[in-house]
């Protein structure tokens, strides 16, 4: 098939960047809701072709730009084939002109089947393992549902940091019974790894999640606020001290390490999504892929993409997405910046943000503004009280 595209948006030069989605794993975790699958059987060639083709889509629609990273997420993107990996990696470089030192991540869970394929893996030209480890407790393995045990945790962070420049592994933490003591031991055992990235999630109960159904069960009791905001803060000042500093809410690295993907993101720069359920933004509009695998390649075969969704977004919608993922990071927005962006007087309600700056939640450099470490304790309340078109509220502090 020949595609021809007329649009004008075809001859902006934006860099971009690829989101791919692998939505299959070896079993559904309870806390989480991402868009996961458990099959028996995956083909894998034929998920290789739906994906190919889902790719030559949005490259069709984004001609000539620079491509600044690819990232393979899910689900448990380490069961894809590395074949069909390179695949991706070899079409997506000759749709789009690589970036210099084009970051190119995998998420991998240990399991040691798993393990076993990274070397393959960094040949098909991964260049950054983010490692999904969770703990190193066994127990809380088990609670969290994991389907790996610390052992095969350690041997994979092992073959991870043999095969891959940049690797990174998350963990969760705030769990029922978490305590300060305990989160320390952890968490200085972590940055003694040699890894440049941490991703340190406290657990949060989702809607729709196994435990969600267990809590509401009173099967067990999410940790308290106020214990989880004390593991927080904690956090911040062990990772600050040996300067892996937190650059988002959850994400810590040594200057120069962080994950230029997500960055695109926060930045509110166009990427790419491909794969069930994938969201994407690019050419103002919002793109979300059908989530359940079998209704993606069922739209892949008659439309030559796994689009469900396709939405222009207004400026005040742009702006107030672009707000929201700037102050997630430490670095903060140019409010004015935004607003400039996409044709608003204003971003920011400006009496907020200076009575957010007096209680010492925001700092505010001009049009600049960034959430201090308080500030990032109550990211929620204050990216809902500040935008230009929310209502107030009240500011309630312990």
């Amino acid at each position: 098939m020949t595609l021809v595209n007329s649009s004008a948006d075809s001859e902006r030069t934006e860099p971009v960047a690829l989101y791919v989605h692998w939505p299959f794993c070896v079993s559904k975790c309870p806390y989480c809701d991402f868009n996961s699958h458990v099959r028996e059987r995956i083909d894998q060639e034929a998920w290789r072709k739906a994906l190919l083709a889902d790719l030559a889509y949005e490259a069709w629609l984004l001609p000539g730009r620079t491509l600044t990273s690819i990232f393979f997420g899910g689900g448990t993107p380490s069961l894809m084939d590395p074949a069909t990996v390179e695949a991706i990696i070899s079409a997506a470089l000759g749709y789009w002109e690589p970036a210099d030192r084009i970051e190119i991540t995998l998420e991998a869970n240990p399991n040691s089947v798993e393990a076993a394929r990274f070397a393959d893996l960094a040949v098909a030209g991964v260049n950054r393992l983010s490692l999904g480890l969770q703990s190193f407790d066994d127990e809380a393995l088990r609670f969290l549902g994991r389907a790996h045990s610390s052992r095969e945790g350690w041997r994979a962070l092992d073959i991870a940091q043999k095969n891959f420049g940049r690797v990174s592994f998350d963990l969760i933490y705030s769990l029922p019974g978490d305590n300060e003591e305990g989160w320390a031991a952890t968490l200085a055992q972590a940055l003694s790894l040699g890894t440049s990235h941490l991703s340190l999630y406290q657990l949060t109960i989702e809607p729709g999640t196994r435990f969600a159904t267990m809590v509401a069960k009173k099967e067990f009791e999410p940790l308290d606020p106020d214990a989880s905001a004390a593991l927080y803060e904690l956090t911040d000042a062990m990772t600050s001290a040996v300067g892996k500093p937190a650059y988002e809410i959850s994400n810590y690295a040594r200057r120069g390490h962080e994950s230029r993907h997500n960055l695109t993101y926060w930045r509110y720069g166009d990427y790419a999504g491909i794969g069930p359920g994938a969201h994407g933004r690019r050419l103002g509009q919002r793109t979300v892929r059908h989530k359940k695998p079998e209704n993606f390649v069922s739209a892949i075969k008659r439309n030559a993409n796994g689009i469900m969704e396709e939405a222009a977004l207004s400026p005040v919608e742009a702006a107030d997405e672009a707000l929201v993922m700037g102050l997630r990071l430490r670095e903060g927005v140019d409010a004015a910046a935004i607003a400039g962006r996409f044709g608003l007087p204003d971003v920011v309600d400006w009496a907020r943000v200076e009575r957010l700056v007096e209680t010492g939640h925001l700092t505010r450099d001009k049009a600049h503004i960034a959430l201090t470490a308080q500030g990032r304790l109550l990211l929620d309340y204050i990216l809902g009280d500040i935008a230009a078109t929310a209502e107030p509220r009240a500011l309630e502090v312990a």
